[in-house]
């Protein structure tokens, strides 16, 4: 069952081979817990392009998405996706969050334990 939702910073870290993401998020995917969304392939991907020998990397990230489950969106996966983001972020009333409290609650969001 995949239980872990991964955001472009923690997978982009563990296909660069970042000791910490790699440590992290290998037993996930030897448990087939991983998954993340059509959309970070996307963001990966283009962060690919500026670097070079992007042909082999982009073939490692294609394969690392043999074994962490790509979600397509759909308007539910989406629905839940803000649902769970206002929880972990909550604003301080009406007012928006400032650009470091922004930040914080990003870090804190980048490997969601997710149900949909």
């Amino acid at each position: 069952m995949r239980q872990y939702l991964l955001d472009s910073a923690p997978l982009a870290a563990y296909l660069n081979g970042r000791q910490v993401a790699v440590d992290l998020i290998s037993p996930w995917i030897t448990r087939r817990e991983a998954a993340t969304s059509i959309l970070v392939y996307g963001e990966i991907t283009e962060y690919l392009k500026g670097l070079s020998h992007f042909s082999r990397r982009h073939a490692q990230l294609r394969r690392l998405l043999r074994e962490v489950y790509p979600y397509f969106l759909t308007y539910a996966i989406l629905d839940r996706y803000a649902d769970i983001r206002r929880q972990l972020r909550p604003l301080d009333n009406d007012h928006e969050a400032s650009p470091a409290q922004a930040a914080q609650q990003e870090a804190k969001t980048s490997a969601l334990p997710y149900a949909l």
